[in-house]
């Protein structure tokens, strides 16, 4: 787990909102965001703000990171709806 990360998990331990990623969001509609989903959407992010969400190394990040990067202010809140 990356320490940076860790301020936002515990948020996403106290406030659990129904979480669907967005399907203007998910491109290919395959349930996660890749780094150019999100730019196209949220052109600021940058590759390395992208890693420091990407709390599992995977290069996407799932349902449970865009919400702890929706509650950190990293993406907006539209990436949970």
């Amino acid at each position: 787990m990356k320490l940076k990360a860790f301020p936002a998990i515990t948020v996403l331990g106290l406030a659990l909102p129904t979480l669907a990623l967005a399907s203007e969001m998910d491109a290919n509609g395959d349930g996660v965001l890749t780094i150019e989903e999100v730019q196209a959407v949220f052109p600021d992010m940058t590759p390395e703000g992208f890693s420091a969400l990407d709390m599992d190394s995977d290069g996407t990040l799932n349902k449970d990171e865009a919400m702890v990067a929706v509650q950190a202010g990293a993406l907006p809140e539209s990436a949970t709806n």
